[in-house]
C-alpha cells in the first residue's frame, strides 16, 4: 500500500480493511493520514481509511468512525462524512457536502456542492462561483455514476438510482431514478408490498395540528397590545388577524381563541377605507389604491375571514367597481409581464376577488367581461399560461403568476382554464427545473394548477401524482410542535425559515391540495373555506 505503488485490494474495497490489514498496513495507513493532516483542516475518527491513491485536497474535511474514502475518489473545499460511511473508487465529492451516518456513494457519483454560472458576458472560466451546498440524512445509498446538483437536502432513509441526476430536494424514504431524479417509490414498500398507508399518516399529522392549534395562535398573540402578529418579534399586521382566523377555522372549526369572531369580525370590517372600499396596512396612512400590493391582498384574505366569519366588508370595492372597461384594458396591457408575471397574476387575483365580493355582497357590477376576454385572448397556446420566462428565473413567474391570476379568475368564478396540457407541461417543467425552491409559495404555485387543470385534463396525470406525494410525503414531517410550519423549509430569510401564521396557514391548504389530488383529502378532516377554498366562490355569468 505504499504510496508510490498502484492502487492494492484494500484501495479499491477498502470495507475488509480493518479487518484484514497487516501490522505494516495500518502503519502505512497512519502515516498517510499524518500527511493528509498537512494538507488542510483535517480531523479523522479512529478505524477511517482513506487511499492514498485519492486525490483529497481539503480546505475541511471531517470523517466520522468507521468511514472510508476508496482510491481515484476526489474530494475537495468542505466535506463531511458521518460514521460508517463510503466513497466509493472514481467517486467525488467537491465544494460543502455534508452526510450523516451510514451513507454509500457509489463509484463514480459526483456529489457537486458548488456551481458557477453561466452569464453570457464572460468566458466560461472567469464565471463566478457560489455555494449552496448538499446534505444527506441518514442510511442513504447513491448508486454508481449519479450526480447530486449543489443546493439539494437528500432525506434520510432514501435511494438515488445509478445514474440519475437529482436536481431538487429528496423526501426520507423516496426511491429516485432518472435524469431529472423523479420519485419511483416509497423504500418502505420494498418490505411490506405497500407504501405506509397514505390515509393514517393524513390522519395522524391533521390529530397534531388540532392538538396544537391553540398553541400556535397563542405563540403568535400579544395579549398586552391585543393583536395577534406573523411570529414572535414581529410587528402587527392585517394578514396576522386573516391567518389566524383560517387556521381556528380549518384546525379547531370555530373563530381563533383570544377573542370572539363577532370581536374579529368588526375589528377587520372597521379598518376599510370608505373611498376605495380598500384595505390598508396598520400604521399607513396613505390612500390605498390599485396600485398597493398589501391593500390589493387584503381584498383577498379579510374578505375571506369575514366570510369564514359569517360577515362581510361593509362597503363594496369601490377602486374594483369604479374601473372602466378601457381603463382595465389599459392596465392590464400595463402589467409586468415580461419581467414579474407573478405581480401581474397578484393584481389580476384581487381585481378578480374584488368583483366577486362586490358582486355576490352588494350586486354591484364590474368589468369581469372585459377582464376574461382580455385573459382568453392573452393566454398563451404554447405554454398555457400568461407572460414569459424569464433567462434566469425560468419559469418561475409566469407559474407562480398562472396561480395567483386563475385562483382570483377561472377558479373563483368556476370557469375552464384555456390551455389546461399546455399549463400542465410548464408546471411540471418548472417543478423540474434545477433551480426550483421548496416554499409554500412555491408548491401552492406547482399544485394548485396541476389540481386546477385535472378538472379538465388527465393529462400526464401520473407524473403529477409522483411529483404531489413527494411534496406531501415532505410536508408532513415539517410541523414544529407548538409553532406550526415555517414559510420555507430549508432556504430563505430567517422570517421565512421561523414558524408562523403565514406559514402554517398555507401549508395546511397546501397539504390539503396535495392530498386531494391525490383522492386522499378527506382523511384529513378539514377542508379550506377561504383563501384557498376548493369551491368557486361565485358563478359567472
Amino acid at each position: 500500500m505504499a504510496v508510490g505503488s498502484g492502487p492494492q485490494h484494500h484501495d479499491v474495497a477498502p470495507w475488509g480493511f480493518f479487518r484484514e490489514a497487516t501490522d505494516e498496513e495500518r502503519a502505512a495507513q497512519l502515516a498517510f493520514q499524518a500527511e493528509l493532516a498537512t494538507r488542510g483542516d483535517v480531523e479523522l475518527a479512529e478505524d477511517v481509511f482513506v487511499s492514498p491513491h485519492a486525490d483529497v485536497y481539503p480546505k475541511r474535511l471531517r470523517i466520522g468512525a468507521g468511514s472510508y474514502i476508496a482510491a481515484h475518489a476526489y474530494v475537495m473545499e468542505d466535506v463531511t462524512l458521518g460514521e460508517r460511511c463510503t466513497l466509493n473508487p472514481y467517486a467525488v465529492a467537491r465544494g460543502l457536502v455534508q452526510t450523516g451516518d451510514d451513507v454509500r456513494i457509489g463509484a463514480h457519483a459526483s456529489l457537486l456542492g458548488f456551481n458557477h454560472g453561466i452569464a453570457p458576458d464572460r468566458r466560461v472560466d472567469q464565471q463566478p462561483t457560489v455555494t449552496k451546498g448538499i446534505t444527506i440524512g441518514d442510511d442513504v445509498w447513491i448508486g454508481s455514476n449519479a450526480v447530486v446538483v449543489d443546493g439539494v437536502t437528500i432525506g434520510s432513509h432514501a435511494v438515488i438510482g445509478a445514474g440519475a441526476v437529482v436536481t431538487k430536494d429528496v423526501p426520507e424514504w423516496a426511491v429516485m431514478g432518472g435524469n431529472p431524479a423523479r420519485l419511483i417509490r416509497d423504500r418502505r414498500a420494498s418490505r411490506s408490498g405497500s407504501a405506509p398507508g397514505l390515509r393514517e399518516r393524513l390522519t395522524a399529522f391533521a390529530d397534531l395540528a388540532r392538538s396544537q392549534a391553540t398553541d400556535v395562535l397563542d405563540r403568535c398573540w400579544h395579549d398586552d397590545e391585543g393583536h395577534y402578529v406573523d411570529r414572535p418579534g414581529a410587528t402587527q399586521t392585517v394578514r396576522a388577524w386573516c391567518d389566524a382566523v383560517e387556521i381556528a377555522d380549518l384546525l379547531l372549526s370555530g373563530a381563533p381563541p383570544h377573542r370572539s369572531g363577532a370581536e374579529i369580525a368588526a375589528q377587520l370590517r372597521s379598518l376599510q377605507d370608505s373611498k376605495s372600499g380598500l384595505v390598508p396596512e396598520y400604521g399607513d396612512d396613505a390612500q390605498p389604491s390599485l396600485d398597493n400590493g398589501t391593500a390589493l391582498y387584503h381584498i383577498l384574505c379579510v374578505g375571506y375571514a369575514l366570510q369564514i366569519l359569517d360577515s362581510r366588508f361593509p362597503e363594496p370595492i369601490h377602486a374594483v367597481a369604479g374601473l372602466e372597461p378601457e381603463e382595465l384594458i389599459a392596465r392590464l396591457n400595463a402589467l409586468p409581464w415580461t419581467t414579474r408575471a407573478w405581480g401581474a397574476g397578484a393584481w389580476i387575483d384581487a381585481f378578480g376577488t374584488g368583483l366577486h365580493r362586490n358582486r355576490d355582497d352588494f350586486a354591484v357590477g364590474g368589468a369581469a367581461e372585459t377582464l376574461f376576454g382580455w385573459l382568453l385572448t392573452r393566454a398563451s397556446p404554447w405554454h398555457g399560461m400568461w407572460g414569459s420566462p424569464d433567462p434566469k428565473a425560468e419559469w418561475l413567474q409566469v407559474v407562480n403568476g398562472f396561480y395567483r391570476l386563475t385562483r382570483g379568475t377561472f377558479a373563483q368564478f368556476g370557469l375552464p382554464v384555456p390551455y389546461p396540457e399546455r399549463a400542465v407541461d410548464t408546471s411540471l417543467a418548472h417543478a423540474a427545473s434545477p433551480g426550483y425552491v421548496v416554499n409554500a409559495c412555491n408548491v401552492l404555485d406547482v399544485i394548485h394548477p396541476l389540481w386546477l387543470c385535472a378538472k379538465q385534463t388527465s393529462h400526464r396525470r401520473r407524473e403529477g401524482e409522483e411529483w404531489a406525494r413527494s411534496q406531501l410525503d415532505a410536508a408532513l414531517t415539517r410541523w414544529q410542535d407548538g409553532a406550526g410550519f415555517a414559510f420555507a423549509p430549508a432556504r430563505g430569510t430567517d422570517a421565512q425559515l421561523t414558524p408562523g401564521l403565514q406559514g402554517t396557514e398555507m401549508w395546511l391548504a397546501i397539504i390539503w391540495l396535495l392530498a386531494d389530488y391525490l383522492g386522499e383529502s378527506e382523511a384529513l378532516g378539514y377542508r379550506p373555506r377561504g383563501v384557498h377554498r376548493p369551491e368557486p366562490a361565485s358563478t359567472w355569468p
